[in-house]
């Protein structure tokens, strides 16, 4: 083995199925560009045939179908928006009416308790006012009457006061002495 050379020892990387003896690589090489152009003439050929009569009239199709699709769920969602927007301002509309009413509700329910109250104020100060004047008026008759027996009190306390300090007094000079002081 240490005698042996290099040939021995060269390793080759071609594989040897025929040998060619060119050393090009394939698709470079002239000798096999007329092939190569005509089946890249029939897989182009084939090519476009499968293309623009299978693939892109389904592909075609595909896009008109999602075009119409979306168009239709635009103009729902446009429908939608405007039933949307019609059934805002019919609520808002409706709401508007609603307060309007309650105002108008408020408002005469407050009259009509003003004017009950007012009616029932107007009878509760008539009754005052009657028991007011029934009330003067007995005090009037009581006073009048406590006047009228002030003469004949104060003329009886005089008798028997001056009973008691004097001994026996006469009736009616008590009484004529009260009147006297009375009038003045």
């Amino acid at each position: 083995m240490a005698g042996s050379t290099d040939k021995d020892t060269h390793a080759t990387t071609e594989a040897h199925g025929g040998d060619h003896g060119t050393g090009v690589f394939p698709p470079f090489d002239s000798a096999t560009y007329g092939s190569q152009l005509l089946w890249l003439a029939i897989s182009f050929a084939a090519l476009y045939f499968l293309m623009s009569r299978i693939a892109l009239p389904r592909i075609g199709e595909i896009l008109e179908v999602r075009r119409d699709r979306i168009e239709g769920d635009l103009a729902e969602a446009e429908r939608l928006r405007q039933k949307t927007d019609q059934a805002i301002e019919a609520y808002e509309t409706e709401l508007a009416d609603a307060k309007n009413k309650a105002h108008s509700i408020a408002e005469d329910t407050r009259e009509s308790i003003k004017k009950d109250l007012d009616a029932k104020r107007a009878d509760v100060e008539a009754d005052l006012a009657k028991k007011m004047a029934s009330a003067e008026s007995r005090i009037q008759s009581t006073k009048a009457e406590a006047l009228g027996h002030v003469e004949e009190i104060a003329s009886d306390t005089a008798h028997t006061i001056v009973s008691n300090i004097v001994g026996r007094t006469a009736q009616k000079a008590a009484k004529d002495a009260v009147a006297k002081v009375v009038k003045g």
